[in-house]
């Protein structure tokens, strides 16, 4: 785990406090990492989300043909 000292404005810290209170978090560790995860969710494109990389992953381990070219697949069908 990562430690991180942060400044934060008035508002942030307000607002994070909300999210403890609202989520019911431990401390503004957690509600920090909710936030993050929510952000990532909503705002990161598909190919930067984790889901994204595992669901590629699975992907690329299925077996099937390999062909150098478009004709070269077109010689393995005829």
């Amino acid at each position: 785990m990562t430690s991180a000292l942060i400044d934060l404005s008035d508002d942030a810290n307000y607002i994070l406090n909300m999210v403890k209170a609202r989520f019911e978090l431990k401390n503004k560790s957690d509600a920090v990492n909710f936030v993050l995860t929510e952000f990532a969710k909503d705002s990161l494109e598909p190919q930067l989300r984790p889901e994204y990389a595992r669901k590629l992953q699975k992907i690329r381990k299925q077996k099937g043909n390999v062909y150098a070219s478009l004709a070269e697949m077109k010689k393995g069908y005829e």
